[in-house]
């Protein structure tokens, strides 16, 4: 590519790690390739994302200044640094920024913003003759269910009980549960910053840039990214998968002694994310359904809230019984690490994007026990009921809540090389797998991603 056509892309992500990390990612793929970024970061945690930048020389990390509001805990910069109540002060500080923002913009003259929660972005950026992309961690799928132009005015729990409008894409896979259709009806009120609801927020800034681009591929997320472009009447776009970097560290003596005791492919790693703790009695239903497994397990589990650590939580004889064969831990651990050792061979995963990734590249089988958000929900539904990649543990219907036998069953089903579910399971999964590590795969999506980039400008 001739050097006149190197671009220059400014990342402005929402403040929060899970989606701070892909947009740098993403800015990783672009400056392999030659493109310049000007990455806009708390100026607190570039210390957390520097060992991730891979190309200090095209990707400049741009610090800002997170303005202390009223409710926010002060020199909080992200998600990690508040409680879930603080979030959307921490939204309101988000726009605070807005002026500092501008000037910025004005200054460094990129051709092309990527922004995700900022809806007041696109304005700004037309001003300045920049180009405005809408750019979504989460799948096309959650997107075009939940927060479509067609879905707009549909709030209530009847209305999310069925699709959006009559074309909208296998239907039939994207079931919603009682207490589903209850969180995400009441997550439909939600105040999200500055006295803006969360999907005012996603629409407007949807209707206002020049593109909406999402993480993914089309061989997977091909129909929904087809009924987003009839919805919206401008450019959809795909980034590639963003399939993690090979890390360039070896895993922990302590992960490693451990995981070596156990056989190839028998150990269950379950991860729940860190967002969104679950209640004390889930954890120990959760923990007693692996001791129920047989297997050794490795559980990073954050304590549920009013308790300081996981330990406090665990059920009565819970440690002496499984001492031999489990790990429950309350911290972060290198998950991509500990997935790719060949002695793991089951995930339990909360289906959050960044872990649905991860998963989908490693060999470990799928058991799928979705977090609380909308988009753990319907990732847990594509891969389980319309890619059939995983098994999702069985949830009642009312309550949300799963017993021990529920996740006992779930990993059985997955582990068991005789059971005929299971057995269609890994093949489906070994196909896509195949699929997004096929050589020169992620690498044309990338190139693909660039080439629509060019035809905005």
């Amino acid at each position: 590519m001739a050097e006149a056509s190197f671009l220059h892309i400014a990342m402005c992500p929402w403040l929060a790690m899970g989606h701070l990390t892909p947009f740098l990612h993403l800015s990783n793929k672009l400056a392999n390739r030659g493109h310049t970024i000007s990455f806009f970061i708390p100026k607190r945690t570039i210390s957390k994302l520097q060992h991730l930048n891979l190309h200090p020389h095209l990707i400049t990390f741009i610090p800002i200044t997170v303005p202390h509001v009223h409710g926010l805990p002060h020199e909080a910069e992200t998600t990690a640094d508040v409680p879930p109540s603080s979030i959307t002060h921490l939204t309101t500080a988000m726009d605070l920024t807005h002026n500092d923002i501008e000037l910025l913009l004005k200054d460094l003259k990129p051709q092309i913003v990527l922004f995700d929660f900022q809806h007041w972005l696109p304005n700004i950026a037309r001003n300045h003759g920049i180009k405005c992309i809408q750019y979504m961690i989460v799948n096309p799928a959650t997107v075009a269910y939940f927060a479509s132009p067609a879905r707009l005015r549909q709030g209530t729990e009847s209305d999310l009980k069925k699709p959006p409008s009559p074309d909208f894409p296998d239907a039939s896979s994207i079931e919603l549960r009682a207490h589903e259709l209850r969180r995400s009806a009441a997550f439909r009120k939600l105040e999200f910053g500055s006295g803006v609801l969360f999907y005012d927020r996603l629409g407007t800034g949807s209707a206002l840039s020049d593109a909406v681009a999402f993480k993914g591929c089309r061989e997977i997320e091909g129909p929904y990214v087809d009924y987003l472009k009839s919805q919206y009447k401008k450019p959809v776009i795909l980034s590639g998968p963003l399939l993690p970097e090979q890390p360039n560290t070896a895993l922990d003596e302590k992960w490693e002694s451990w995981l070596s005791k156990f056989k190839s492919g028998s150990v269950i790693y379950c991860a729940l994310g860190t967002e969104s703790p679950m209640e004390k009695n889930q954890v120990q239903e959760l923990l007693l359904g692996l001791e129920l497994t047989g297997f050794p397990f490795l559980a990073v589990i954050k304590p549920p809230m009013g308790y300081d650590s996981i330990e406090e939580v665990l059920p009565e004889g819970f440690k002496e019984r499984t001492k031999e064969r489990s790990v429950v831990h309350g911290e972060w651990v290198p998950q991509q690490l500990i997935l790719g050792h060949s002695n793991v061979g089951c995930f339990i995963t909360h289906c959050g994007a960044g872990s649905v990734t991860e998963a989908l590249v490693n060999k470990c089988q799928l058991v799928l026990l979705p977090g609380p958000y909308g988009d753990h929900v319907i990732n847990a539904r594509i891969l389980g009921r319309k890619l059939r990649v995983g098994v999702e543990v069985e949830k009642g219907q009312e309550d949300g809540f799963f017993s021990k036998e529920s996740v006992c069953k779930a990993v059985k089903t997955v582990m068991d090389d005789e059971n005929q579910v299971g057995r269609h399971v890994r093949e489906n999964h070994s196909k896509i797998r195949n699929l997004l590590l096929a050589p020169h795969f992620e690498s044309s999506c990338v190139d693909g991603f660039i080439l629509r980039l060019h035809d905005m400008l």
